[in-house]
């Protein structure tokens, strides 16, 4: 999934560029500077060499064939980075960067403002999702469609009802990301173990100062440890997946040819076969579907990443770490093809309209059996309907037929009442409404 065919004609979001190692490194070197501004402004470094430090993190004027050859040599994360800084700051200053910092303080609360980054693209991708379905919403509001549950015709409902069904959880989900930031990001300067040994006092001051410079949040223990806000972002992202996975196999069924009541947009030339020259592929919705999965299956990693041992573990820090950069990437695909597949989605009426017909009236059992009951009683009702709709289903025979043949119905309705029953169209109860309702929300989110 990390690389999805480009005839899918889609672009990528973004957010294969934030995770690559240059903008990581970039984001390690934005809180080295704002750590060095931070001291200076506390009297633990020299002002001049903060003054110094700041317009020289820039990666751009580092040499990296030497950040390059100090990696291979000494296998480590961020200190062939920390050296070249120092290199380029010069004498005197330059011994003062990364000061009473460790490793994972700098490259965590770096990567933090790059998932910042991510989530900034996650909330506009959704946003253009919940643009294009409040146009659908309303373009299906009243569109009848047959209700199903356990995979068989149940009630009518209109295709409008479906994507209101989709608008409601993906707001909830913008509601979450928006929700959990101020746990999400947040600062984390401990040093070694968490303790603020080697800064003291001034610790959490520091770890203050480097969070209103970077506009983060402040850890109140700012142990090494702590995952449960990383792991809870992967969660997050899991469930918004599994929204949109549903939304892809959704659509990705009704594009059957059993079914053909939707179809993805087929661009002209497209080909979905190399053999077959009629087939039009639901290849955006399994994208969307795959890329679903691929998320979803970051959350265990993430909450196995939780368990650290004492007081600090670099196989939790890899583990999170990779959850989250493929949760992340995963997450922005399925966004964008969703966002397209709406915009672009082709509705076929006819065909809806034909599949409601499939069972000869029988998806209006419960209309007719409920009209019925305000005479008899419900389950008198319920049983005289029930067994005209199981022999019309057993024999092949026509619903109406079944029930103008059962004085149960008959001494209570005549056929021209059981035909206007039969309408599935005049069943679709407050679909309609709740479609455009939830077309209005998804509108004012996109406004705010």
């Amino acid at each position: 999934m990390s690389d999805l065919p480009t005839a899918t004609r889609v672009t990528d979001p973004g957010l294969r560029r934030l995770y690559t190692l240059e903008n990581r490194w970039q984001a390690w070197l934005d809180v080295e500077a704002a750590l060095a501004v931070a001291q200076a402004e506390l009297g633990i470094i020299p002002q001049a060499a903060a003054a110094a430090i700041v317009p020289q993190a820039k990666l751009a004027l580092m040499d990296r064939a030497r950040i390059d050859e100090g990696f291979a040599r000494t296998g480590h994360t961020l200190v062939p980075l920390v050296w070249e800084l120092g290199r380029i700051v010069g004498e005197p200053h330059g011994g003062w960067v990364h000061w009473g910092a460790t490793t994972q303080n700098i490259t965590q609360t770096g990567d933090l403002l790059v998932l910042r980054q991510a989530h900034a693209i996650f909330l506009r991708q959704i946003g253009e999702c919940l643009s294009a379905m409040a146009d659908l919403a309303e373009r299906g509001a009243e569109m009848p469609i047959a209700g199903r549950t356990h995979g068989q015709h149940a009630v009518p409902a209109t295709f409008g009802f479906k994507v209101a069904v989709w608008i409601d959880e993906l707001m909830r989900h913008a509601e979450r990301l928006q929700a959990a930031a101020p746990r999400l990001f947040v600062a984390m300067l401990g040093g070694a173990a968490g303790t603020y040994a080697s800064l003291g006092e001034h610790g959490p001051a520091v770890q203050a100062g480097i969070a209103k410079h970077l506009g983060l949040g402040n850890m109140a223990v700012p142990a090494r440890s702590i995952g449960d806000h990383l792991a809870e972002n992967v969660v997050l992202l899991g469930l918004l997946a599994a929204t949109g996975g549903k939304i892809g196999r959704e659509i990705y069924t009704l594009m059957k040819t059993e079914f053909g009541e939707v179809e993805e947009p087929v661009p002209p030339g497209t080909v979905g076969s190399s053999t077959m020259p009629q087939k039009r592929n639901p290849k955006l919705c399994q994208d969307i579907i795959a890329a679903g999965a691929e998320v979803r299956s970051q959350v265990p990693l993430a909450l196995e990443a939780m368990m650290t041992e004492h007081e600090a573990d670099r196989t939790s820090t890899l583990m999170m770490g990779a959850a989250e950069q493929r949760a992340c990437i995963a997450t922005g695909d399925m966004l964008a093809r969703i966002a397209a597949v709406c915009r672009g989605m082709k509705l076929d009426p006819v065909r809806m309209r034909a599949n409601l017909d499939l069972g000869g009236g029988l998806i209006m059992a419960e209309a007719v059996m409920l009209d019925l009951g305000m005479v008899i009683g419900r389950q008198h009702a319920h049983d005289a309907v029930y067994d005209a709709a199981q022999a019309a289903f057993v024999e092949g025979r026509p619903f109406a037929e079944m029930l103008a043949g059962d004085p149960r119905v008959t001494a209570h309705m005549d056929r021209a009442a059981i035909g206007r029953l039969l309408d599935p169209a005049a069943y679709t109860g407050l679909c309609a409404r709740m479609a455009r309702e939830a077309a209005g929300r998804a509108r004012g989110f996109v406004r705010t």
